[in-house]
């Protein structure tokens, strides 16, 4: 099944949701970013996330399935103070997507376009046998 991908997501984050419980998660890396911004939620929308880095993403990695509850996309004012008489502001871009879990997964192939298209991943859904 073809999903959009998060990468580089910290491994504690991808043991957490694998306890079942709902998160959410704070995005600030553009290529997350502009993944999640065309989303939207519900229960038919999935996202692929791995710990792995954008640039050494490929077919054969790891990582997990999760359902999108909510995405909020929205722009956080920073400002960094350097002397008592100057500072600087500027604006970050930052989303917030909940997410549940759904299962292990493993990239089958990755597509990467340019910088400003999601990150999308053809994922089949690891299935466990325990004979007995």
């Amino acid at each position: 099944m073809k999903m959009t991908a998060l990468t580089g997501i910290a491994g504690g984050v991808i043991s957490e949701l694998k306890q079942g419980k709902p998160r959410t998660i704070e995005l600030q890396s553009t290529n997350n970013v502009v993944s999640v911004a065309a989303l939207e939620p519900g229960p038919d929308t999935h996202l692929f996330l791995t710990s792995v880095d954008l640039e050494d993403l490929s077919a054969g990695d790891v990582g997990i399935i999760v359902r999108v509850l909510s995405v909020n996309i929205n722009m956080k004012r920073v400002i960094d103070y350097i002397h008592p008489v100057y500072y600087e502001e500027r604006e970050r871009l930052s989303a917030r997507v909940q997410v549940s879990y759904c299962g292990n997964s493993m990239a089958k192939s990755v597509e990467i376009g340019s910088i400003c298209r999601p990150v999308v991943v053809e994922a089949v859904k690891a299935a466990h046998y325990h004979a007995i």
